[in-house]
């Protein structure tokens, strides 16, 4: 019985992802949205693309996006492994910690940590 885990390779993806994922939600969070300064400044109609970006992530973070999103994929890919659904999963889970969707996210996390306990799909 062969596992899903990612070869040499696609861990050093999975790295990446991980890592640019989680540095722009911590560059959005201590730049865009915990700065009082830049919201007032949004508030009174600058037209930015830090506010643009402000205004995306407080709406997703409001339906709670990040982590409904990473938890969807994250439970497909328990179904099915993938590595394309890994690293969607992974990155939305990165956002989700970060950006206020906790709960959701840190469940996704641990699915996907399950997922590496799955068997592989078979070839055809």
């Amino acid at each position: 019985m062969k596992l899903f885990l990612p070869s040499a390779r696609a861990t050093n993806f999975l790295l990446i992802v991980g890592f640019v994922s989680l540095g722009y939600a911590l560059y959005i969070r201590y730049t865009a949205l915990e700065v009082s300064s830049v919201g007032l400044a949004c508030a009174a109609g600058l037209d930015t693309w830090l506010c643009a970006s402000r205004k995306v992530i407080v709406a997703l973070h409001q339906n709670a996006a990040f982590g409904i999103g990473a938890l969807i994929i994250a439970m497909i890919n328990l179904l099915r492994p993938s590595l394309l659904l890994f690293a969607a999963a992974l990155a939305l889970a990165c956002l989700g910690i970060v950006l206020f969707n906790i709960v959701l996210a840190a469940l996704a996390a641990g699915l996907l940590i399950l997922s590496l306990a799955r068997r592989a799909p078979e070839s055809d």
